[in-house]
């Protein structure tokens, strides 16, 4: 812009200079000089070049009005990320190591959407998510290699009328909270607490059910459940593995531990639903997925609340439970061996809060709330760490932290986005805070003192272009509870270990 300024004083003085000397007479003698040919007008400087607004995506009309259509979306979530481990952590076979850079594909998907009829909606959701080197292949704790290409969704939905939609096969339409149906190509932190997702791979796949459900909108009003079957669950569980086996004089007995697991003889449906009204502008609901920030481009508040409802899910055996194990007890534990049946019973309310702030300076404000409140049966806690670089089947390897149990949880996450003019148009800043707070019956000291569990982000979007193109860089503390035993929920010390994280998101 400078020497634009420079060029366009320097033509304007050459211009004047040339009038000057045209209304000036020629010395005596001297024929008149021609008069000079006017400059070249200085060519205007470009303008910045803006991303045309995505709106559809990769969409193909299939009619002229565009009321018939095949969509198709796609996004990659790439990590580089630092790990300082857990206590104990393997990186290999038989090589702990305390902590490491390492890179990992945390998401890769594929959503094909179709809609031949105002009345009927078919749409599959195939991807991969969480691999490194370590993990998340065909062997997920111990093989990092040929992830497996899974559906995640497979969903027919027909329209009854303005106010009810029906539909089944493979679904998303989850109960419990806004979260547990977030999309998550927007969401405002760099990934989900998990917490939202308490049955995630033990009872679902991948938060996904094989049921059917109902949804719509009355005025304000949105509302959705659903009936599923739950998967039989792949955790390896035994009435035998409810308890510790010690062996004195030749007789082996089992001693029940009062810690509930996941139940393999479960086929119990399981209920879902989640209500909410919004006070501002309606959402999109065509599909499942909640927005997480809607970037200034929408007016929302909307109050929700949720549950999950699964008989007999889970099972346990108290301290009190002592069998003798012998050969026919191996081989028939389900029969021979006595144990408490549980519930799954599952709580959440939330709020989300989502407006614009300065039109000018194009400033948007986040907020979103939640509290859970889940019983799991006595005791129960379970570790997850997402895309975890840990080695091996220990639960607390890598990044775990106490994902879910019995107890209660809050969520909160605060974000704005600053000014245009920060960056100029080619690039937003969105810095933002999360926290997960919980309290789980099953964790504690050795005393049976309890300890919360506590999980810190801090980080910045970089908006390249909206979600479709953005870069996020996020710094955690999270929680490591060395020594845990899963048998009794003891631990031994509590500290917390640093993860940096950098994600390059690309969505179209």
């Amino acid at each position: 812009m400078r020497n634009t300024r420079y060029a366009l004083t320097i033509s304007a003085l050459l211009f004047s200079a040339g009038a000057i000397a045209q209304v000036q007479p020629p010395p005596a003698g001297q024929p008149p000089a021609p008069a000079p040919a006017a400059p070249a007008p200085t060519p205007a400087p470009p303008a910045p070049t803006k991303s045309a607004p995505y709106g559809a995506g990769l969409k193909v009309n299939l009619s002229p009005d565009g009321s018939k259509y095949i969509r198709f979306l796609t996004w990659h979530q790439v990590y580089t990320r630092y790990t300082e481990n857990n206590a104990g952590t393997l990186r290999a076979p038989s090589k702990p190591q305390k902590g490491q850079l390492d890179f990992g594909l945390r998401r890769s998907r594929l959503v094909i959407l179709a809609q031949l009829n105002p009345r009927f909606v078919i749409y599959t959701h195939l991807g991969i998510n969480n691999q490194n080197a370590v993990g998340g292949g065909i062997t997920p704790t111990v093989d990092g290699k040929k992830p497996q290409f899974f559906i995640h969704e497979a969903v027919t939905e027909y329209k009854v009328n303005k106010y009810l939609s029906l539909g089944g096969g493979l679904h998303y339409l989850n109960g419990i909270s806004r979260l547990t149906s977030a999309s998550t190509v927007n969401i405002l932190p760099i990934d989900l607490p998990l917490t939202n997702f308490p049955t995630i791979e033990a009872t679902d796949q991948f938060a996904r059910w094989l049921g059917i459900y109902a949804k719509g909108r009355i005025n304000k009003l949105d509302y959705r459940f659903s009936v599923s079957d739950p998967f039989l669950t792949n955790l390896t569980s035994t009435p035998l593995s409810l308890g510790s086996s010690a062996t004195a004089a030749g007789v082996t007995t089992n001693t029940g531990t009062g810690v509930a697991a996941y139940n393999p003889q479960n086929t119990s449906h399981v209920y879902q639903g989640y209500v909410s009204y919004n006070f501002l502008e309606p959402e999109a609901n065509l599909l499942p997925y909640f927005v997480g920030t809607y970037l200034g481009t929408k007016r929302v508040f909307s109050v929700g609340a949720g549950f999950l409802y699964n008989k007999d899910a889970m099972y346990s055996r108290p301290t009190s439970s002592v069998v003798a194990v012998t050969p026919a007890v191996s081989a028939d534990p389900f029969g021979l061996v006595g144990t408490n049946k549980h519930s799954l019973k599952m709580f959440g309310v939330d709020a989300f809060y989502d407006v614009p702030l300065d039109t000018a300076a194009r400033t948007a404000l986040t907020l979103y709330g939640v509290y859970y409140n889940y019983n799991m049966g006595p005791n129960h806690v379970r570790f997850i760490g997402p895309e975890n670089p840990g080695y091996g089947a220990a639960p607390t390897r890598g990044n775990a932290v106490p994902q879910s149990g019995t107890g209660g949880s809050f969520y909160g996450q605060a974000g704005f986005l600053l000014p245009e003019k920060v960056l100029g148009p080619k690039a937003r800043l969105q810095p933002y805070v999360a926290y997960l707070h919980s309290n789980y019956e099953g964790l504690h000291y050795a005393n049976g003192d309890t300890k919360a569990v506590n999980v810190y982000d801090a980080g910045v979007n970089v908006l390249l272009d909206g979600h479709n193109a953005k870069v996020t860089l996020n710094y955690r503390a999270r929680p490591d509870f060395e020594g845990y035993v899963p048998a009794t929920g003891n631990f031994n010390r509590l500290d917390y270990k640093p993860e940096i994280t950098l994600q390059t998101q690309i969505f179209l």
